[in-house]
């Protein structure tokens, strides 16, 4: 890759997220020094005005929305109206403020509790809106889902290459802990390191997931903008037929399992207890990467090694 590459000036919005440290760092890392942040006390993405000036200011070549409020179960039952007013804002904001100001590479966070709650496993791009969504987090789908169409609009009207891509399940430093409102990866890990009697697990155990260390979504998006600038004939013949890529790691695990994992990474012996008063939430989630993994990327972070991770960076902020 040519040296002008690294020299791409690069906004990522949410740059303080779980995903947007990640990123952040990952671009770092690879050489990037134009990068450009702001905190959220200085531009509110609800305001498109705001928003637009900014952009038109810096004059990003990429933008990168990491931005959004995300939550678990409980967060999406509690404020619904919070999770898609606010999503649906700060998306088309920036979506808006890219095209108007001509900025051609947009990679917009997407997330793959979006597709039906009983899609075909494994689930490919189009199978959204195929039939209905999982009720708990419907408020937070929908607004991701306007997204997502936004820039598949823009994509069909006015000729952008706009790009959503779909994580699996992600967990890692920077994620939110706290019980209340947490997804149950986080969760499940916080439980794990305070308690040493049993540990509750909300519903079954029984539904499966696919889940990814945040630094790999990181490495796909780099590997993703690095191709689009390239000019890579397979994505561009793919982006003329669809805006939306997935990224998992192709790794599947019951609650169950999961929890076993992190019960031996922590080194805790406690007695797992499930309280089925609590929704299951979808009865399984895989993606289907072909795309991805056309293109050339797969993850590479085990779930052993990416709790490790995630565990030192939690005791580390616990002993600050």
């Amino acid at each position: 890759m040519k040296k002008n590459f690294y020299k791409k000036k690069v906004y990522i919005a949410g740059h303080r997220g779980m995903v947007g440290t990640s990123v952040t760092n990952f671009l770092k890392k690879k050489g990037f020094r134009n990068i450009i942040t702001i905190k959220r006390s200085d531009l509110d993405l609800e305001n498109y005005d705001l928003v637009n000036k900014f952009v038109k200011k810096k004059k990003p070549d990429v933008i990168i929305n990491c931005a959004g409020r995300v939550g678990g179960i409980m967060a999406n039952s509690k404020y619904p109206i919070e999770f898609l007013y606010e999503n649906i804002s700060k998306e088309l904001n920036l979506i808006k403020s890219a095209y108007k100001n001509k900025i051609k590479h947009l990679i917009n966070l997407g997330s793959s509790c979006i597709y039906p709650k009983n899609a075909k496993q494994p689930i490919k791009e189009d199978y959204l809106l195929s039939s209905k969504l999982e009720k708990t987090n419907e408020a937070y789908a929908l607004a991701k889902i306007i997204g997502l169409k936004a820039c598949e609009y823009y994509n069909q009207q006015y000729k952008t290459s706009f790009v959503t891509v779909m994580p699996c399940n992600l967990y890692g430093p920077n994620d939110n802990f706290n019980l209340q409102n947490s997804h149950f990866m986080p969760a499940l890990i916080k439980k794990f390191v305070k308690t040493k009697k049993s540990v509750e697990i909300w519903g079954s155990g029984s539904p499966k997931r696919e889940i990814m260390y945040v630094d790999d979504i990181s490495s796909a998006i780099f590997f993703i903008i690095k191709k689009k600038i390239s000019k890579d004939k397979f994505l561009i013949n793919y982006l003329k037929k669809s805006s939306v890529i997935n990224v998992g790691s192709d790794k599947e695990y019951t609650i169950k399992q999961i929890a076993k994992i992190i019960a031996k990474v922590t080194n805790n012996k406690s007695k797992l207890k499930f309280n089925k008063k609590y929704p299951n939430g979808t009865p399984r989630k895989i993606l289907d990467n072909r795309i991805i993994k056309k293109l050339g990327w797969k993850s590479k972070v085990s779930l052993e090694e990416g709790l490790k991770k995630t565990l030192n960076w939690y005791y580390k902020r616990q002993r600050q």
